[in-house]
């Protein structure tokens, strides 16, 4: 059962991959086709040539690096609070965490942006970074991770005159590696993949993200070029499945791990 799961969850991806080596005339001919009656590299040639696919990437990988370091550092530090730290309305927070955790995204779409508007920061990458450096996932994630951590090694390192800093960072993170990788593949691929923000916000060529780029530009005055938009969809999967293919150990871990607490 789960080969037969395995091969129809790769097929579509197979038949994309092949569907971006055939010309546009070709998949409409026989969309339903899978080898390429002839092979063609012209799709991903118009990507690295006219379209210029190089700043889309780089916009790609600047919101969604600085996305990531900006989740593993401040979900962490909020996790490591709520779970090891005593003070007043420890529970209350993160109940209030768990509420916004609940709240689709789509309901605070409009606020978000007239915030960011008003804050002169639409057409850059703060607009496109800021909103998404924390998230609730992230704080329940390294919350639930950090309880399991023993209570006497941090007390051992207050005995010995470390800080609440020098604690988190060299007693409590050197030990949340499953967590980390866990939360920066979910991170990675919710910016990556993120669509509807860098098009609102967005508004010119030079900060469009691979998303916005793969869906103004193989789209024509008359119809859509599939192959153009198929090789395009392999640029933009391809990071991801390299990503989660080299951290896949941890991330299956720290899944697990997190669930069990």
């Amino acid at each position: 059962m789960l080969v037969v799961a395995a091969v129809l969850t790769v097929m579509p991806f197979v038949w994309m991959l092949l569907g971006s080596v055939k010309p546009d005339a070709e998949i409409r001919a026989d969309p339903g086709g899978w080898l390429p009656h002839a092979i063609t590299l012209e799709n991903y040639r118009q990507w690295f040539g006219a379209l210029g696919i190089g700043t889309f990437l780089r916009n790609s990988l600047i919101v969604a690096a600085v996305t990531v370091l900006g989740n593993l550092l401040f979900c962490s530090m909020v996790g490591y609070a709520l779970a090891k730290l005593s003070f007043p309305g420890r529970r209350v927070l993160f109940v209030l965490v768990m509420v916004v955790l609940m709240v689709p995204g789509v309901v605070t779409f409009v606020p978000l942006f007239v915030v960011v508007a008003r804050l002169h920061l639409v057409d850059t990458y703060a607009g496109l970074i800021l909103p998404f450096l924390t998230s609730p996932t992230g704080v329940f994630l390294m919350r639930q991770y950090m309880r399991s951590i023993p209570d006497e090694m941090i007390e051992a390192a207050r005995i010995d005159g470390a800080g609440e800093l020098r604690i988190f960072a060299r007693v409590v993170l050197p030990l949340c590696g499953p967590p980390l990788a866990t939360l920066g593949i979910l991170q990675f691929l919710a910016s990556w993949n993120n669509f509807l923000w860098p098009l609102v916000v967005a508004q010119s060529r030079d900060r469009y993200t691979l998303p916005v780029a793969l869906s103004l530009y193989s789209t024509g005055e008359q119809a859509t070029d599939y192959g153009l938009l198929l090789a395009g969809s392999v640029l933009v999967i391809a990071p991801i499945v390299a990503l989660f293919v080299a951290l896949q150990r941890w991330f299956v871990q720290g899944v697990a791990t997190a669930g069990l607490k």
